[in-house]
């Protein structure tokens, strides 16, 4: 939620946490993003994205050109997040301006790069919309994790993408289409180095050929992910690199978090120095990024475009090396791995400009068509940041998705309520319809207070009368004033609907009491009444696929209307409603607000001046959200005296005895109990049938390959994670490793997760919902290294809004769903608002 999922968290907290901002440095505002000798000519666009940069651990520390150029001279976003913390699929949000529940590539291999996203994603990335309205496009560098190298993406003029994964050597490009292998000299081959001067080479050439044409270039580095092989001049720097111990650094196990941080133990002294040898290569490779930046910088001023080009650095994920005693990795929700840097740099950016919004990966796209004059496209669901350059605005949060794997250890205390489960549960189509459907068991609907429950399906009592052609049988009796147990057999008794029928029928001392001529043989199809000497029909078959719809009783025409068409339901004369109601009238309304009723038809009415003011309807709608606060505190006081009941609930009788009525029934009994069993019942069984045959077929996996690996003597793997192995031969280039090989497990390729990060004047914290029902929560106020999971301190209450809103934007397309505006707050632009604390942003990622 792009105010929630990371921002997520702030639009579902309370009102004052709404109201609640940041401050922006204050800098002039935006007259134009170009000079005004030059405004006839659109700006130039350089996207530059490292892979695998963090934040948290100090890799922009020693990038000084870098910082020069973009965080002294443009303006800085501390607060830049990803949605995904994973190459492809963050990658693929970058491009299409998407979560990854619209571009559907959830992890580094599956769909990454796939006909599906080559067929129906790909024609619509930033580049196909600024190529077809006169950019000169080209693309450097690493692309996505299975891209092949064997066609071009659309919307790029100029093309040079790396083929697979990211490599500094011994590698293959593709060069406009055609394959080109490169191997391990330096001076021709440093992967780092020829995308800076292909990128400059382009420039150039394209500036001297099409002098007016703007250019929008994306170079894309591949440090410093692996296997970190930095350039032999800066081989021997930081031989005491130490920015990546911070405070949880080998901080574990973490038994207050979720399972894996449970299962991590701490670092052994071989994993602790593989640490401090990653931390100083992956610093060492950045410094060739640090002085590609200063030679885009120069060639840009050489030409004269430096104040007429837009220049943006960012990566498109974290890193961790160590934290929580993970020995490497990324995929976690933390920020570690999910904050990335962020700085733009361009015509009217106020330079040393600070802006403290959240902005995510997803505002990439949106951006870079703002900045070429395009609107944004409804299906992007990333909002432009150049806003945030020119007003000051709230802060805002945002959302992440992750997979975990359920564990049993996993602390009940952190569940949802139930009633949250049921309200994900009532999404469900089979159970919305007002027991329409064949067959259907079970309903949705919604008590007094608003809260929605599920209801077993009940036949109405004329179908009952009618097609009940024998009574119920308990066998078990009891006696109220005996305390003892009476297991006796006892008469047959009447079904619990025929007994509240009948409960009904007695307590209505006018009904007229008949006697029934014959008793039916079959079922009965229709049946005629006689009101107000007119004779309807009634069909009964008919009412037995819409027990719950209003019933149409058609008045029987005389000969001589027989043939005119019969009138519609609602017709004055012609037809009746026949639900149960009195026969001379329909059921009164429900009056559910002082503005607002429910009629009988179960649709609702409110006064005209709701649907025509929009004032009256925002002050109606705070009254009812009010009112539904107000009765879920009292439904809370009212379960904790329930459950005190059922704690004290008295001894009752365990009569093991079965009566000949359930000996004579045996396996139909079960079946039909089966059939009738409550939605979260039937789907645990149905799931541990389901568990059963998963764990039989993850077991004989096992089995299969614990045996190749005795083959091959590997032993590196433990159940559910993800392990490698490092040994001598891994670095080609120095500093070399040369204590031997480990293996270390980090991360796990099922572990589901979404989160809301937010920031403002006030707040600053992290939620999770783990896919088992786990939950974390964290205030970097006071625990900046979310070193503990406080969650149990959070109100019940707030925890069920920051749920709604993942769940409302889990499923949010383009920007106008995934960026909500918050109550009281005014709206802007014509793309969806103003900027501000509660943009919606979705994190939808996989560990993999």
């Amino acid at each position: 939620m792009k105010s929630s999922w990371f921002a997520l968290i702030l639009a579902v907290l309370s009102t004052e946490l709404l109201r609640s901002h940041c401050s922006t440095v204050k800098s002039p505002r935006f007259r134009g993003r170009v000079l005004q000798e030059r405004k006839n000519i659109r700006p130039n666009i350089i996207l530059v994205l490292t892979d695998d940069q963090d934040v948290e651990l100090g890799s922009l520390q020693v990038m000084n050109k870098t910082r020069r150029i973009m965080e002294n001279g443009g303006a800085t976003f501390i607060n830049a997040f990803v949605t995904t913390p994973m190459c492809c699929p963050s990658r693929s949000s970058m491009l299409t301006g998407k979560y990854v529940h619209n571009h559907n590539i959830y992890t580094n291999n599956e769909n990454c790069s796939s006909p599906s996203w080559q067929a129906t994603h790909e024609p619509r990335t930033f580049a196909v919309y600024l190529n077809n309205t006169g950019y000169r496009t080209a693309f450097f560098g690493k692309y996505l994790n299975e891209y092949n190298g064997s066609y071009i993406p659309p919307g790029w003029r100029e093309w040079v993408g790396l083929v697979k994964n990211s490599r500094f050597y011994n590698y293959t490009i593709s060069r406009n289409g055609n394959k080109e292998k490169h191997g391990f000299d330096y001076a021709k081959d440093y992967f780092t180095d020829l995308i800076t001067n292909e990128s400059i080479n382009y420039f150039r050439m394209s500036k001297r050929i099409y002098p007016h044409r703007p250019i929008m270039m994306v170079i894309s580095h591949a440090a410093p992910h692996g296997p970190e092989d930095s350039a032999p001049q800066f081989s021997e720097l930081y031989p005491n690199a130490s920015q990546h111990i911070t405070p949880s650094y080998n901080y574990a196990p973490n038994m207050d978090k979720h399972w894996i941080m449970q299962y991590t133990g701490p670092m052994l002294p071989i994993h602790m120095e593989f640490t401090n040898v990653l931390q100083r290569k992956r610093l060492q490779t950045l410094m060739s990024v640090d002085d590609s930046m200063e030679r885009l910088y120069q060639m840009l001023a050489e030409m004269g475009e430096l104040e007429n080009t837009y220049i943006i650095y960012t990566a498109d994920h974290g890193y961790h090396i160590g934290q929580f005693g993970l020995v490497k990795g990324k995929s976690m929700p933390y920020d570690f791995d999910i904050r990335v840097p962020f700085f733009i740099r361009g015509p009217s950016v106020e330079p040393g400009s600070v802006v403290p919004q959240i902005v995510l990966n997803i505002d990439l796209a949106p951006t870079i068509l703002d900045i070429a004059g395009l609107d944004t496209p409804p299906d992007m669901d990333g909002k432009s940041v150049l806003k945030l350059l020119d007003l000051e605005r709230p802060g805002n949060s945002k959302f992440l998705r992750k997979k975990e794997e359920p564990n049993k250890n996993t602390q009940q205390s952190n569940q949802l309520p139930k009633y949250e489960r049921v309200k994900e549960l009532c999404q469900q189509a089979k159970y919305q319809t007002a027991c329409e459907q064949p067959g259907q068991k079970w309903q949705c609907m919604e008590d007094a207070s608003g809260k929605l429950r599920i209801h077993k399906c009940k036949v109405s009592s004329d179908i009952l009368a009618i097609r009940k052609r024998t009574r119920s049988i308990h066998s078990r009796g009891y006696n109220s004033k005996d305390k003892d147990c009476n297991c006796g057999d006892s008469d047959y008794r009447n079904s619990r609907t025929q007994r509240k029928n009948q409960r009904q029928f007695l307590r209505n001392p006018n009904a007229q009491k008949y006697k029934p001529r014959f008793v039916h043989t079959r079922q009965t199809r229709s049946l005629s009444v006689e009101f107000e000497g007119e004779i309807y029909d009634i069909n009964l078959e008919e009412e037995e696929l819409q027990v719950l719809r209003t019933k149409s009783i058609t008045k029987r025409h005389n000969a001589e209307n027989e043939g005119e068409a019969e009138e519609t339901d609602g017709a004055a004369g012609d037809s009746m409603i026949a639900d149960g109601a009195d026969a001379t009238g329909q059921p009164s309304s429900v009056r559910v607000t002082h503005k607002c009723f429910i009629l009988p038809n179960d649709t609702i009415h409110c006064e005209r001046e709701l649907y025509q003011s929009a004032r009256a309807w925002k002050d109606h709608k705070a009254y009812i959200d009010k009112e539904i606060e107000a009765l879920q505190d009292k439904i809370k006081n009212l379960r904790e005296v329930r459950g005190h009941l059922k704690r004290r609930k008295p001894d009752e009788c365990d009569c093991s005895k079965q009566s000949y009525y359930n000996k004579e029934k045996g396996v139909k009994a079960q079946e039909k109990l089966k059939s009738h069993l409550h939605p979260f019942k039937e789907a645990a069984q149905e799931v541990d049938g389901k568990l059963q045959l998963f764990k039989e077929n993850r077991r004989r996996k096992k089995e299969r390959k614990g045996k190749r690996r005795q083959k091959k003597g590997d032993e590196c793997s433990l159940p559910g994670l993800t392990c490698f192995t490092h040994d001598n031969n891994h670095w080609q280039t120095a500093p070399f490793w040369n204590l031997g090989s480990f293996c270390a497990c980090t991360s796990s390729n099922n572990n589901t997760y979404w989160c809301l990060r937010t920031v403002n004047d006030t707040h600053n914290f992290l939620f999770c919902e783990f896919a088992t029902g786990f939950l974390e929560y964290f205030d970097m106020n006071t625990d900046p290294y979310q070193l503990t999971n406080t969650v149990h301190t959070v109100e019940r209450g707030i925890l069920n809004q920051l749920h709604i809103q993942l769940m409302e934007l889990r499923s949010c397309q383009g920007y106008k769903q995934c960026n909500p505006r918050p109550k009281g707050l005014e709206t802007g632009n014509k793309d969806g608002g103003s900027y501000d604390p509660h943009r919606g942003q979705l994190w939808d990622g996989w560990e993999g």
